[in-house]
């Protein structure tokens, strides 16, 4: 590997977003002492630490972060750059396409997409990490992200994925009729709930709307988790209640596996968004999965 200070800038991205230098070396196809030699003359020309490493984790200094900020998206951009020249006028699509998603957009998108996605661009190697927390999408290194518009910083490109849903309060038809059916949200505090765990590991308080009021209430009970797909399982066992997205829950809704409470209080959220930097052009392998999914996904 030459050691330009362009290569030594990929290196250091690299080994910042993987927190680790072995597996940056495998990512870049070079050696580990190469990997470090890259950093450590960074480092020296930039005349401070840029990682802190010890035998078990790899982490940025001050100085390393403010350089993965401000660095990243623009290395994304000019090597997304010199893969459009490189693919010349071929409509052939080639590398990688970085994807943090929330669970329950697994069955909404990914499912009716990446299959087609993958029989259209087979030199396309796509990575998906499902994660119920936020995620900061350029720090991590990824291409896109989905969530729900509310989450989404305001410099960041939106693409709309899904029509509007609403969330709802769900439960078991057999803990309805042990525990009865809750007419009011306040109600809730003499039921089992199955609680979401934000990024910030405190409780997220269940969200509520009619008309013009709106309520955060704070639930108890037996389980917490930061895993949609747990929570649902949890509910549809009979566990107890549980909050989520309506498309969700659709199919238990639907066999009557779960039964729908509170519905006049279900708040209604404008959907499911991809969203990837303003500053960061979109690469091709990101732009074909765009086409596609405006193509195959409902979004009205």
């Amino acid at each position: 590997m030459a050691l330009t200070p362009l290569n030594a800038l990929t290196v250091f991205v690299t080994v910042a977003r993987r927190r680790s230098f072995t597996q940056a070396a495998k990512e870049l196809g070079v050696s580990s002492s190469a990997v470090s030699q890259a950093v450590r003359q960074l480092e020296t020309k930039l005349g401070q630490p840029l990682l802190a490493r010890t035998t078990r984790s790899v982490s940025l200094t001050d100085a390393g972060q403010r350089l993965l900020d401000e660095a990243a998206p623009g290395l994304q951009s000019a090597l997304a750059a010199l893969e459009h020249l490189a693919a010349g006028d071929t409509s052939q699509v080639t590398g990688s396409l970085r994807l943090s998603v929330p669970t329950f957009s697994v069955s909404l998108v990914l499912e009716p997409v990446l299959p087609r996605f993958a029989a259209a661009y087979p030199q396309v190697q796509v990575h998906v990490s499902v994660q119920d927390w936020f995620v900061d999408i350029v720090k991590e290194g990824y291409d896109a992200g989905i969530r729900l518009t509310e989450a989404v910083q305001r410099d960041m490109v939106q693409v709309r994925l899904t029509p509007a849903f609403r969330f709802l309060v769900v439960g078991a038809p057999a803990y309805l009729e042990r525990h009865g059916t809750p007419r009011h949200p306040r109600d809730l505090a003499k039921h089992r709930c199955l609680g979401v765990r934000t990024s910030t590991g405190l409780p997220y308080h269940w969200e509520f709307e009619q008309g013009s009021k709106e309520l955060a209430v704070p639930v108890k009970g037996p389980l917490t988790s930061d895993s949609s797909s747990l929570l649902l399982d949890m509910a549809c066992a009979g566990m107890g209640l549980t909050y989520m997205a309506e498309l969700q829950a659709a199919a238990a809704l639907r066999s009557g596996v779960l039964r729908p409470v509170l519905e006049d209080w279900a708040p209604t959220v404008p959907g499911l968004f991809l969203y990837y930097p303003h500053r960061a052009r979109a690469s091709r392998p990101l732009r074909a999965f765009i086409e596609l999914a405006r193509e195959l996904l409902p979004r009205r």
